[in-house]
């Protein structure tokens, strides 16, 4: 909306409200379209990922995986460092932190905002390649109100930060890049893909309003019948991690496009 007004917040301040005041729309989509292609198998993971049993044989990831979602799932309010390491184990085991890329938590962007060069947009965790371009971000939720627009203000502060991370590597700015974003609710995770454009961050850095709408598209596993269950139920938990499995190879298809020439 043209008429809401503007002013310089960081990403951790963002609401519904600076989404209508950036002329961005966030629209559900199902696993096809979201991921174009069908959901990746997982047979690859270790199937004690999956157990509903105590196993004393595990692997370090898998048990670190385990250990941490049996924190996470019964954490009460204050103790988010428990929800904060299962965000970054889930990532270590479906297999995002490849050679050549580091998960790094709290994360601070530098964020320009209605000609505010001040703020930040801190993540929760991002994955950062060797050469600090970031390539996907994490925003959990925690009680500080709705993480879908804080994440949308953390994927215009990585536009913002890599290409201004391409120009100190001599090379020319992208006018656009989608940006994947993970946002997790306790342990129910949710797939962004934020198309970034020059149109958009300079919209955001002069505090006016964008003429051409920005379309955030998510996609969401399938709730429980309980529906504050997660990944502490099995079933749930192989659907999610197939999910962030899927996600992760329509990812890296999005950041090869800004990574093509410099990685």
């Amino acid at each position: 909306m043209a008429n809401v007004t503007r002013s310089a917040k960081s990403g951790r301040a963002w609401m519904t409200t600076e989404l209508l005041a950036y002329n961005i729309t966030v629209k559900r989509e199902d696993p096809l379209p979201f991921f174009g292609r069908e959901l990746l198998s997982i047979d690859h993971l270790d199937s004690n990922l999956f157990s509903t049993v105590v196993i004393h044989d595990l692997s370090k990831e898998t048990y670190r995986f385990l250990a941490y979602l049996d924190r996470a799932w019964l954490a009460n309010i204050g103790q988010e460092s428990a929800m904060h390491e299962l965000a970054k184990s889930v990532l270590e085991v479906t297999g995002f932190d490849e050679v050549g890329t580091i998960l790094l938590p709290f994360y601070d962007i530098q964020f320009t905002i209605c000609g505010d060069g001040t703020l930040t947009a801190k993540t929760d965790i991002c994955l950062i390649h060797r050469n600090s371009m970031i390539l996907l971000v994490v925003h959990e939720g925690n009680g500080d109100g709705d993480p879908v627009p804080k994440v949308i203000a953390e994927a215009i502060a990585t536009f913002q930060h890599n290409n201004q991370k391409r120009q100190l590597m001599n090379l020319d700015p992208i006018d656009a890049m989608t940006i994947p974003c993970i946002t997790v609710v306790g342990t129910r995770p949710s797939f962004l893909l934020v198309p970034v454009t020059t149109q958009l961050s300079q919209s955001v850095i002069t505090g006016q309003y964008p003429e051409q709408t920005t379309v955030v598209t998510r996609c969401v596993p399938p709730p429980r019948p309980r529906l504050f269950e997660g990944m502490e139920n099995p079933d749930y938990r192989r659907t999610a991690l197939q999910y962030y499995v899927t996600f992760h190879a329509a990812a890296k298809e999005c950041w090869s496009k800004f990574m093509a020439d410099n990685s």
